[in-house]
């Protein structure tokens, strides 16, 4: 039943227990929809700030948070409104971020938008294979080094907690939605808070501690070590990692589609987009500008696992488990969404074959009856298993977040939100309203290609002195 209303009377048997739309009542508050965008917006990103504003200085690094921070806020409000159209409060749902797309703009941008979400999506899925890996592997290294001394050889291999890690998201990948996800979101929530604060801290006594390290107003200096070239290029990729920092409208709409009708849910997203961007900016200022006064100009990639820190190990080491259990349910978060498209495509392609449309009953011990489809089981395993197989080929960690970042930022984060909005409120071309926004989208257009060919160089300076499976 298609034809939402304020009051839902229906002479369906069961109507406490579906929504407007006919589908289950969705139970999800702003709280909830708070912890996913922080589950999927604190995440690796966090770890590269530091690096990313000693390639930018003490003027420019904050400058270009708070920029990311109000842009994505912004735009995020407008893809709020999105959710249900015409009317964003009475009209039809929109489940996807496509389907908002179809709604409003139609044509080929519905393919351009699809091919921009799960292209990012995928790449994201990557990315925290990758970061997961480095973080575990992190924890042996701070061990080795405890034991052996600063200066040991500690080079354990990243490829097999690649596997583990991907055998977790095996197992995990089996959870049938995203409304499903709640318990595993609010975890990950927490743990992003716990490493962020545990870095912090450290940060924190690092300064404390009298440390010299040098910083300036326009970062990382030119010299014997750094030609203009490579200046410029990392500050590229720097923007790119801000970018990347702030992803979340990806996800959005799937976000929205886990929250209850009532507070309307374009109203009950904008408040949880405010706390989530409020909460990320506010973490994100400490640990950059914290973790810049710390490192300095030689800030690491990563500030938790490129070693500014050895002692107190231990200490190190829940921060590094609290980032991959962290990422595991950032993974599920990024991946429901592509999981949830091809599954719809195939049954409506295949509507009578058994392998893709049946639900078997498997009893799981301590949680009764478990829905599992073959199809689901199959095609979600081999996902997997593919990112897994291409983070082992790639692991670039600051240049591939970096390159994500600008490929997703301008056409999900900008773009399709702004062109939606001029369709929606009818705004005439070359009005006042009009022209700002055009101006904010062809900015952040030309601030996604500078970050994406800054990363584009640094996987090819990666990629010419890397050779793939070789282990230390």
């Amino acid at each position: 039943m298609d034809t939402p209303s304020t009051f839902h009377i229906t002479n369906d048997p069961t109507p406490k227990h579906l929504d407007d739309d006919g589908r289950e009542k969705r139970t999800g508050t702003w709280l909830t929809a708070s912890a996913h965008i922080i589950t999927a917006v604190i995440g690796s990103g966090v770890l590269s700030l530091a690096w990313a504003i000693a390639q930018l200085g003490w003027v420019a690094g904050p400058a270009v948070l708070m920029t990311f921070s109000f842009i994505t806020y912004f735009t995020s409000t407008l893809l709020a409104d999105a959710y249900r159209a015409p009317d964003p409060v009475h009209g039809k749902r929109n489940y996807t971020y496509m389907d908002v797309v179809r709604a409003t703009l139609g044509g080929k941008k519905v393919q351009l938008c699809g091919i921009a979400q799960y292209v990012n999506l995928v790449g994201v899925t990557i990315g925290y294979t990758i970061t997961a890996s480095i973080s575990i592997v992190a924890v042996k290294r701070s061990n080795c080094f405890h034991y052996n001394g600063h200066d040991a050889h500690c080079q354990p291999s990243n490829y097999p907690y690649m596997a583990v890690f991907a055998v977790i998201q095996i197992v995990l990948s089996q959870i049938p939605n995203f409304h499903k996800l709640s318990w595993l979101s609010i975890l990950a929530a927490v743990m992003s808070f716990a490493y962020s604060l545990i870095g912090l801290g450290l940060s924190i006594a690092k300064v404390a501690g009298g440390v010299h390290t040098k910083t300036t107003l326009t970062g990382t200096e030119v010299g014997p070590h750094l030609s203009s070239s490579e200046k410029v290029w990392r500050t590229f990729q720097a923007i790119g990692d801000i970018a990347f920092a702030y992803a979340f409208s990806t996800v959005l709409i799937e976000i929205q589609d886990t929250l209850r009708s009532h507070p309307p849910e374009n109203k009950m997203m904008k408040r949880a987009s405010l706390v989530g961007v409020l909460t990320t900016t506010m973490f994100y200022m400490l640990c950059g500008c914290i973790g810049y006064a710390a490192f300095g100009n030689d800030a690491p990639g990563n500030f938790l696992t490129g070693f500014g820190f050895y002692e107190p190990f231990w200490l190190i080491d829940i921060a590094n488990i609290c980032i991959a259990v962290h990422l595991i349910g950032a993974y599920q978060v990024f991946c429901q969404p592509i999981f949830g498209f091809v599954e719809k495509k195939c049954k409506q392609r295949w509507p009578e074959s058994k392998f893709i449309t049946t639900e078997h009953a498997v009893n799981v011990p301590c949680c009764g009856e478990y829905p599992v489809n073959m199809f689901r089981l199959v095609w979600r395993t081999a996902y997997v298993a593919l990112t897994a197989l291409i983070a082992m080929i790639f692991p670039f960690f600051n240049s591939f977040l970096g390159l994500i970042g600008a490929a997703s930022f301008y056409p999900l984060t900008v773009y399709f939100p702004i062109e939606m909005y001029i369709a929606r409120a009818k705004i005439p071309r070359f009005s006042f309203t009009w022209i700002w926004l055009k101006i904010l989208t062809y900015t952040c257009l030309v601030v996604s290609l500078v970050a994406a060919v800054g990363s584009i160089q640094g996987l090819l300076t990666d990629l010419k002195k890397y050779q793939p499976f070789k282990t230390e």
